[in-house]
């Protein structure tokens, strides 16, 4: 894992708030590596583009809720994952991160 997406997770599990210029699908990443689905969900969800939908699309995978997360695979123009999710929360991350 580079060395950037292991200091972004570190930040979050150690991090009691979310840095205050972290928005849209990397906010949603944070929150699910603090282990809060629900608020990882409303930040993807509140995004309109593709990163946010891939983010989407994971947290619905990582839900069990393969259908749904077809659908926004589908949006983010992605091919659905079928890796470990610890392994496709890292590939977004490091997609995402400058």
């Amino acid at each position: 894992m580079p060395d950037r997406v292991a200091a972004f997770r570190r930040g979050a599990r150690a991090g009691s708030a979310p840095p205050p210029h972290l928005a849209g699908p990397l906010l949603a990443l944070w929150w699910d590596a603090r282990g809060d689905w629900t608020r990882a969900h409303e930040a993807a969800q509140a995004g309109e583009d593709a990163a946010s939908a891939w983010v989407h699309a994971y947290l619905h995978r990582k839900e069990g809720d393969l259908a749904n997360a077809g659908y926004w695979y589908r949006r983010a123009g992605r091919p659905v994952a079928t890796g470990p999710l610890d392994q496709e929360w890292a590939s977004i991350a490091g997609a995402l991160l400058p």
